[in-house]
């Protein structure tokens, strides 16, 4: 567990908790859609100027389609959701992104079933759910499948941003910003056709769209998606809880919505089913063989004055490995075939 890099990935979704309050509070009603283009087109065009890097080759086509996924069907989708359902109702179709993208890891990356992650994913939702469900809750079914539809492009773009990576030397910055903009162009005739003309922006509704778009989008999605590349994805996808277990607590800070003990207990699953999809246990991982554990390995390398040959050779024996350098000459056994032998 990278807890430096887990720390600062989780900072994405908590800044994404703070939305419904902005929403409410700054922006003008009615026009969720524009709100969604205003978040992301200027953070993807203004991360594109500052690296002055576009995508090459195969990565239009792959920068388009995490753009559609992430940003643009999963923002109106999410919208559509809330405004059709109760908020707990909309935030705990989100909260399901852990299992669904558990199962995608399966289908997609090919890895392992896991039960721990599936089962904390499980509690993860129930927490949520004990959280933000009201009494009064009510069940749309376009409401239903809108959150469940956009809840499963954010997690197919999950998928796709794991597996297909970043290409060589393009940073997490340029990479949002690939994103953000094939996002925020789909999102541009949509918001047009559904909304009409914009709504009149005032100060306090400025500096709403500021934060959402900066903080809340664009340095949220670097971090987003660094941390995608760079811890095993069912881990990241759970810190998605963080984000309606933000904006209940900002609603009881801000608002006065007092918590209930039921809504405390559901924040105490929630949280231990973030911290435990962090972690996996030993018995979920393969044990290494005893070769693996006690034997050292020949190894013979072709090439080993060149500078990738001579890494191998270094680091082979390290380990405690027995080397054979095949050189310009006749084979030389080097001298780190009489490294340490590995502990166990």
């Amino acid at each position: 567990m990278n807890i430096l890099v887990t720390s600062v990935t989780a900072l994405a979704p908590l800044v994404w908790g703070t939305t419904y309050v902005v929403t409410t509070e700054l922006l003008p009603p009615g026009h969720p859609l524009f709100a969604a283009l205003v978040r992301a087109l200027p953070a993807g065009l203004i991360a594109i100027a500052l690296t002055r890097t576009l995508p090459r080759g195969t990565w239009w086509l792959r920068a388009t389609t995490l753009g559609l996924l992430n940003i643009g069907l999963f923002l109106p989708l999410l919208f559509v959701s809330a405004e059709r359902l109760p908020g707990g109702v909309a935030a705990t179709l989100g909260a399901a992104q852990p299992l669904i993208v558990a199962v995608l890891a399966v289908a997609v990356l090919r890895q392992n079933p896991s039960a721990w992650h599936f089962a904390w994913g499980i509690v993860g939702v129930a927490g949520v759910g004990l959280v933000v469900i009201g009494p009064d809750a009510g069940f749309d079914p376009v409401g239903v499948a809108a959150g469940l539809a956009g809840t499963s492009a954010m997690a197919l773009g999950v998928i796709l941003t794991k597996r297909w990576g970043r290409p060589d030397g393009v940073g997490p910055t340029a990479y949002a910003g690939w994103q953000l903009t094939a996002g925020g162009l789909f999102l541009l005739p949509v918001t047009s056709i559904f909304e009409g003309a914009p709504p009149a922006v005032d100060g306090p509704a400025a500096l709403g769209y500021l934060w959402l778009g900066l903080p809340g989008c664009l340095i949220a999605y670097i971090l987003w998606f660094r941390g995608i590349t760079m811890l095993p994805v069912t881990s990241v996808a759970v810190l998605g809880l963080l984000s309606p277990m933000m904006a209940a607590l900002l609603g009881a800070v801000l608002l006065d919505q007092l918590l209930s003990p039921t809504q405390l207990l559901g924040f105490a699953l929630a949280l231990a089913a973030i911290v435990a999809a962090q972690l996996t246990p030993r018995s979920l991982s393969q044990p290494p063989t005893p070769s693996e554990m006690d034997q050292p390995l020949t190894i013979t390398v072709v090439g080993a004055a060149g500078m990738a040959g001579s890494r191998i050779v270094a680091e082979a024996g390290r380990q405690g490995h027995q080397v054979t350098a095949v050189l310009p000459g006749p084979p030389v056994g080097h001298p780190a075939s009489r490294g340490h032998r590995r502990s166990r």
